[in-house]
């Protein structure tokens, strides 16, 4: 007699609403990003960032296990050097701070976690950009190309299970995986930035590498108004051989997220950025919002949306959470 009241009957107790609930979030779902900074002797905060930091080699090895113990999926390193030069030679160089501390990491943590590495030059260059510069100050696709190869090698022999070549060079992917195949690297997967956006959530991120960008990177990644130039991004990747692809940001593309899940064959990973963390740090330390709820509801929307793995600086801490649900 009274359909429309049927609903609700679903929802009036806590038991009932997990019992019928749709999605959810596993703290095994979720990669947390970490900074490693060369030289630091102790942990140095990132003002934009509130709770994150830069590490040094020790406590990245014992936040890092912290993690796994929280049952976090994943971790994906990001190396800050003391020093930069225009083609990014530390990203390749084994003694470099990133291939340094993927060596500590796959150490102290074997196989208890999936060891990733970002794979890109912006953090290693003097001019900020995620490639070599030609004569003109453009960003050479080419010439980059040739150098990620090599990047590749060296994180893969220093112990990362999955590479993430963040650039959005044309090709990196179908470049990286040849690399690795041929220095018979075969097992070491890529984890593609095959959508990421030339956004403004990307801010606090460049404080916490140390960014020495100006200007901006919109020749190369792609324009937050389009969707079907996302696909066809995801689509090269696939057939370079991506063993899952990423959107980034996350929760102002979640439409994105859902078009790359229906047309992917292959786990969709989504990475909320440095900007999503800043807003809502701000905003829960102002009274504004309720911190956690804010967390795990921003969490459930990229599930939601069709997201099978997060990148997220909450990770730890949102394991907890969720552990205790």
């Amino acid at each position: 007699m009274f359909p429309n009241h049927r609903p609700r009957r679903l929802r009036r107790t806590p038991a009932l609403r997990r019992l019928v609930s749709e999605t959810e979030v596993r703290p095994r779902q979720l990669v947390l990003p970490m900074f490693v900074k060369e030289g630091a002797t102790e942990p140095i905060p990132i003002a934009s960032m509130p709770g994150v930091v830069q590490h040094t080699r020790d406590t990245l090895r014992k936040a890092a296990v912290a993690a796994v113990q929280a049952g976090v999926g994943g971790i994906m390193l990001f190396g800050v050097p003391q020093t930069r030069d225009a083609t990014g030679s530390g990203g390749v160089d084994p003694n470099g701070v990133l291939n340094v501390s993927l060596r500590d990491l796959r150490a102290e943590l074997g196989d208890d976690t999936v060891l990733m590495s970002d794979l890109c030059l912006d953090e290693f260059t003097d001019h900020g950009h995620c490639g070599v510069l030609d004569d003109n100050g453009n960003v050479d696709n080419d010439a980059t190309l040739a150098i990620y190869a090599d990047m590749a090698l060296a994180q893969a022999e220093a112990g990362a299970q999955y590479l993430g070549p963040s650039g959005m060079m044309d090709g990196q992917v179908g470049v990286v995986r040849e690399a690795l195949d041929a220095a018979g690297h075969v097992d070491t997967g890529v984890l593609a930035y095959s959508v990421k956006f030339a956004s403004a959530f990307f801010g606090p991120f460049r404080d916490a590498v140390e960014s020495q960008l100006t200007g901006d990177r919109m020749s190369y990644q792609q324009d937050p108004a389009n969707v079907r130039e996302a696909l066809r991004e995801t689509a090269l990747d696939l057939n370079e051989g991506a063993d899952l692809v990423m959107v980034k940001p996350a929760l102002a593309y979640l439409d994105v997220i859902r078009a790359v899940r229906e047309v992917a064959d292959v786990p969709v990973a989504a990475y909320q950025v440095s900007g999503e963390y800043a807003m809502v740090e701000a905003a829960a330390a102002n009274g504004w919002l309720d911190r956690r709820r804010t967390v795990l509801e921003s969490l459930l929307a990229i599930r939601r949306a069709g997201a099978d793995v997060i990148l997220s600086y909450w990770a730890t801490e949102a394991a907890g959470w969720l552990d205790q649900r």
